[in-house]
């Protein structure tokens, strides 16, 4: 099968002056992840790899860079899936992991359980060669004096760079056919110690099954958890796999990607007034993007293997 790359860097109201360092972290990403694919290597350590870069630019709200709570400290979740088994592996509540995606890789991989939280991710963390950080590591410049003002000015939204959102994700297929899907976040400016958003949640900020497809979702998450909106896209791909079996209509199935990401978005909207977007591969490699916000960073590989990188 022919490789797939997708990754995002958020959905939201980014000002002009952040789109060329959205689309720089966007196109490097892809190529982190696509130099992994493009040489045989699997769909899960193109996603670690692709992740990686982004959780590393504090222009997204992962990893270093993040928002901080409300106690002026970085907490970070992370999620990646198996498509084949369904199996997740999900972090939440991270404070001194450069790197969470790499935690819910090793809770994946290693860890009877699908998801661990806060000191106990920590601990499984180190005791499985992943080093930790001082949390002060995590806190960029640019975070700092965006909590400091919020703090000051009832938490106004254009101190940040993003403010509910800015969470990163991917999916992948390999050339065997393996298909993952991952998304990490810092989550929102100035929550309350221990708020646990969608991100690391399966269904809701990550689904993937090979049957249909991969999902990362990125947005407000109260709103994104009440419709379980990685989960409802990979159902609406489903359908429109159903419908494509049953039809020579190849252009429908080129199509079908965009139409189960434009609608689990209109749901998200109709439903709970939510913004948001998302970012999918099909069962097939195709891929679909959709958002209700001002703008999106997304990328993905085209098929004549061209990065497509947008803002």
């Amino acid at each position: 099968m022919k490789p797939a790359l997708i990754v995002h860097g958020g959905a939201w109201d980014i000002p002009d002056e952040a789109v060329d360092a959205c689309k720089s972290g966007c196109h490097r990403a892809l190529a982190a992840g696509w130099s992994v694919l493009s040489r045989g290597g699997s769909a899960l350590d193109a996603i670690e790899a692709a992740i990686t870069v982004l959780e590393d630019d504090p222009v997204f709200d992962a990893g270093y860079g993040s928002h901080l709570n409300l106690d002026g400290r970085v907490e970070c979740d992370a999620i990646v899936m198996n498509g084949a088994t369904l199996r997740a592996g999900a972090a939440s509540t991270l404070q001194r992991v450069k790197n969470p995606i790499r935690v819910a890789r090793r809770i994946l991989e290693d860890c009877p359980h699908m998801m661990l939280a806060a000191e106990g991710a920590e601990r499984f963390a180190a005791e499985h060669g992943i080093v930790l950080c001082n949390p002060e590591n995590l806190i960029s410049e640019a975070e700092r004096e965006a909590w400091s003002k919020c703090k000051a000015d009832k938490h106004a939204a254009e101190h940040h760079r993003g403010h509910e959102q800015g969470t990163v994700g991917a999916v992948a297929i390999d050339r065997n056919g393996h298909l993952f899907a991952a998304t990490s976040t810092g989550g929102t400016c100035c929550k309350l110690p221990g708020r646990v958003g969608d991100s690391p949640l399966i269904g809701c900020g990550c689904y993937a099954d090979s049957d249909a497809g991969g999902v990362s979702c990125t947005g407000y998450g109260e709103a994104i958890m009440k419709i379980v909106m990685a989960k409802t896209a990979v159902e609406l791909l489903r359908e429109s796999a159903i419908c494509v079996d049953s039809t020579t209509d190849v252009s429908r199935n080129v199509s079908s990607a965009h139409i189960a990401a434009r609608e689990a978005v209109h749901l998200l909207a109709k439903r709970t007034h939510g913004t948001g977007g998302l970012i999918l591969l099909d069962r097939d490699g195709n891929p679909g993007i959709a958002f209700n916000t001002p703008r999106m960073a997304c990328g993905y590989v085209a098929l004549d293997g061209n990065f497509v990188t947008a803002v």
